[in-house]
């Protein structure tokens, strides 16, 4: 595992390469939030992004997701992928929203694992850009990513990737971390060809110090 000095370095280089981290899914109201993360699952930022204006369009309220026809919804997510169980999962979380948490998002890790389609790494974004705590967004770029420069022993577990990560990254720096290093794995650390040549972080790098 990195030294306390390595990780530094390599959050501020991040920082440095990218300094704006935000969140490519685009949204306006919490529960947006939520639901373009799970139409994300399998499917690019970028897809997601030109299918919810439609959405959210069609239901401009939680209270009108709550009482969507499930395949209507489908008809709207098709080109995500797994559209069925993306939009029971969207109809189901609204009408639990509305029911048990008085329309908002929770605040907290053991509600949001109660709703439909919200996962550990769903929960952390949410955690992270909504309320601004500590999330530990645990993706395939992260997985990948982490484990290549030296900070996870290279499990592919997400649940062991973010209990390893809790250990170096510190809460505060988590989430923009997270958002930094997806940034980080489409430009450069890529997954079949990484451009070892041009990063940053090649120093830091036990995968680069391998070849």
């Amino acid at each position: 595992m990195k030294s306390k000095e390595s990780v530094e370095t390599i959050i501020a280089l991040l920082k440095e390469q990218y300094p704006d981290a935000v969140c490519s899914l685009e949204y306006e109201k919490d529960y947006e939030l939520m639901f373009s993360v799970r139409l994300s699952a399998q499917c690019t930022d970028a897809r997601v992004n030109l299918v919810t204006p439609a959405l959210f369009a069609r239901y401009p309220t939680l209270e009108d997701f709550a009482a969507a026809d499930v395949d209507e919804v489908g008809q709207y997510v098709h080109s995500c992928g797994f559209w069925r169980a993306k939009a029971n999962d969207i109809v189901a979380s609204a009408r639990a929203l509305l029911e048990r948490f008085g329309g908002k998002v929770p605040d907290n890790m053991d509600d949001l694992l109660t709703l439909p389609g919200v996962g550990r790494k769903t929960a952390n974004l949410l955690l992270g850009d909504l309320y601004g705590r500590e999330g530990y967004v645990c993706d395939t770029h992260c997985i990948r990513i982490t484990g290549r420069l030296g900070l996870t022993d290279g499990s592919r577990d997400p649940v062991k990737v973010e209990q390893q990560l809790r250990t170096c990254i510190p809460p505060e720096e988590s989430s923009h971390f997270c958002h930094r290093i997806v940034l980080f794995g489409r430009e450069i650390c890529t997954a079949r060809s990484p451009r070892c040549d041009a990063c940053p972080l090649r120093a830091q790098c036990d995968y680069a110090a391998t070849l």
